[in-house]
């Protein structure tokens, strides 16, 4: 017969939190070993075992969703209340504006990256520099270079679908 170690937490959690209802419940064991390690299991063969009194685990439904009535009138939009602040139309396009331009900026930064970036990897033929006698620092340094490139390529596309998000 297998013995499976259950832990009263967990009993006791998943008895809890299933939606289903428990409907049945086994008895549960504290096992003391000679060294003294307490152990919960569901049956009691081995020796120092004493059947756990637990408190019946009772347990309840959720409660049903609330039926939805079918409207006929379309959904109300959502109204601001009256002391929320609002901003005007002119300053929202000076926002929009900045934004933008700092977006562009951004953009223009990250493709100086590349171009660099894409010098120094010269498409994986990578120069390498008299610090780097030792092989591993090499490779390194060129493992650095192709994550940047790739870091920045993605960077590129993230601002350019940001910028065309823009209205």
């Amino acid at each position: 017969m297998k013995q499976y170690l259950i832990g009263f937490g967990a009993l006791f959690g998943l008895a809890c939190l299933t939606s289903v209802p428990v409907l049945a419940q086994s008895d549960v064991y504290l096992c003391v070993d000679a060294n003294g390690k307490k152990e919960y299991k569901n049956t009691g063969i081995t020796k120092g075992c004493k059947l756990v009194d637990l408190p019946h685990v009772n347990t309840i439904p959720a409660p049903a969703s609330p039926k939805k009535v079918a409207s006929t009138t379309a959904a109300k939009p959502t109204v601001s209340p009256s002391g929320f602040p609002k901003v005007d139309e002119g300053t929202q396009k000076a926002r929009d504006s900045d934004r933008k331009q700092i977006l562009l900026d951004e953009l223009k930064v990250e493709e100086q990256k590349l171009e660099a970036i894409k010098k120094e990897y010269n498409g994986g033929e990578v120069e390498r520099r008299p610090d780097e006698r030792q092989p591993s620092k090499y490779v390194e340094r060129v493992n650095n270079l192709k994550n940047d490139l790739a870091r920045t390529e993605k960077n590129i596309e993230a601002l350019k679908r940001e910028i065309g998000n823009l209205k």
